[in-house]
């Protein structure tokens, strides 16, 4: 996941990078950071927690500067350490150099040895300070050229906004697999961000989507300039309309609410149930009930509240402790339940253990029957893409069949969306990223070798 940002031309471009991040902490909340650059010099700051503990207008304020590039991080491997926060900053020959990445570099391990070879000191485990360092030494002359050169030695998922004194340089892998959008700021300076809700909360008109394959160069006094370079082969990633993405964001020119109302009616004629009421797990399931309900012709109820305010618990992780915190998080409308046949929705089935908890916690609250119905299709393999699934032998669908998953977790019957019904539900036909469902790793690995572990 992870959310980047990158602002140029802005009066007060620390704020308006603050507040894109603020509206993408969804896809990332361990850590945060903001770089600004003034032409002279670029100053960082970042630290772990969300956007609103992290920075206060004291921070902002001292953060001078017209173009900014900031990131949430929302780990996929290593650890949760501070150092491994972005943008990653570094002083080189040609000058600073801030970088912010959202994505995963599938031959990671590959280059950060060469580098190591040839006399790197890294600092972290992620593979983004691979990408400073491709830069610091390559020998082209200018910062564009090295940039160039950098992308010719990565493989794998990315969007990266990169950022010298001066300018900032925006580039989207030639897959498209993480999403990636330009916008244009009232006041005139420019804006890309992972998801165009950002616009949204900072006034930002969208333009366009950043093409797969394409860098586009922002320089002061000009207009930005686009350059092609790698032939798209486009693969967005389906899991952006399934959970990733908010639900009022625009992902590739769709509406992801419009898409998750689509996923539960196609799911609703390929899985039906004898039920009187449905119901979503909040949030990321309520679109695809909402089309689940109106599929079926059944009442649609908000019948699971959830706790906004649950933070984590530091006590041992015990299977207790485990049901307590499901408990803690989601709680039924008894009266709404009680009685009733209900079809619980669900965006994605990883494990199960939660499905599991929320399945008996609807029957405790007095529902006749329990119906699991998931909005995907079933995850058997591992994504190294940006996404922190667990290996092939934790994903309970590897092991088991839908019957044996329902009689395990106590449901009266379980169901899944098709990938095919995926597809048709997404409405064209491009080559989405599906290697959740299918296995297909287009971009090198596979689910035993991936070729990558690291953290975006």
């Amino acid at each position: 996941m992870c959310a980047i940002v990158g602002v140029f031309g802005a009066k007060k471009a620390s704020t308006v990078a603050y507040y894109s991040l603020f509206s993408m902490q969804h896809r990332g909340q361990e850590a945060t950071g903001i770089s600004v650059a003034n032409g002279k010099r670029i100053s960082i700051y970042k630290k772990k927690g969300m956007v609103s503990d992290v920075f206060s207008q004291v921070t902002l304020d001292g953060m001078d500067g017209g173009c900014a590039v900031g990131h949430n991080r929302y780990s996929t491997a290593g650890t949760e350490s501070a150092g491994d926060s972005q943008p990653v900053f570094a002083k080189y020959k040609l000058g600073e150099i801030s970088v912010v990445h959202n994505g995963n570099l599938i031959n990671k391990h590959e280059v950060r040895d060469e580098l190591i070879d040839r006399g790197a000191i890294f600092q972290t485990d992620m593979d983004t300070e691979n990408i400073i360092h491709l830069i610091a030494k390559s020998q082209k002359d200018a910062l564009v050229d090295r940039i160039k050169d950098m992308l010719t030695k990565i493989e794998g998922a990315y969007c990266l906004a990169i950022q010298s004194r001066s300018k900032m340089f925006v580039i989207r892998d030639r897959f498209g697999i993480r999403p990636l959008s330009l916008g244009k700021l009232k006041d005139g300076g420019w804006i890309v961000a992972s998801e165009t809700c950002a616009f949204e909360l900072v006034g930002a008109e969208f333009v366009r989507d950043v093409e797969p394959g394409e860098m586009i160069t922002f320089e002061e006094g000009k207009e930005p300039v686009s350059e092609k370079i790698f032939e798209p082969d486009y693969h967005p990633c389906a899991f952006e309309y399934i959970y990733f993405a908010r639900p009022d964001s625009i992902i590739d020119g769709k509406n992801v609410y419009e898409m998750r109302l689509e996923m539960g009616k196609r799911l609703a004629k390929e899985t039906p149930a004898d039920i009187d009421l449905v119901l979503p797990v909040p949030d990321s399931g309520v679109a695809a009930a909402r089309g689940y309900a109106d599929g079926m012709g059944v009442p649609f109820e908000m019948g699971i509240v959830r706790n906004h305010y649950v933070g984590r618990t530091f006590i041992e992780p015990t299977q207790e402790i485990r049901d307590l915190k499901v408990k803690m998080k989601l709680s039924p409308i008894k009266h709404l339940i009680q009685g009733k046949r209900v079809a619980i929705i669900d965006d994605s089935l990883v494990r199960g253990t939660t499905s599991k908890q929320i399945v008996r916690m609807l029957k405790e609250a007095g529902a006749k029957e329990v119906h699991m119905r998931i909005a995907a299709p079933e995850i058997k393999y591992p994504c190294r893409y940006g996404i922190d699934t667990p290996t092939k032998q934790e994903l309970i669908s590897t092991r088991y069949t839908p019957e044996e998953i329902a009689e395990n977790m106590g449901a009266d019957s379980l169901g899944f969306l098709s990938i095919e019904g995926l597809k048709e539900s997404l409405g064209d036909d491009r080559e989405y990223s599906l290697v959740s469902f299918d296995g297909n790793y287009f971009a090198g690995g596979n689910a035993e070798s991936p070729g990558c572990a690291g953290g975006c």
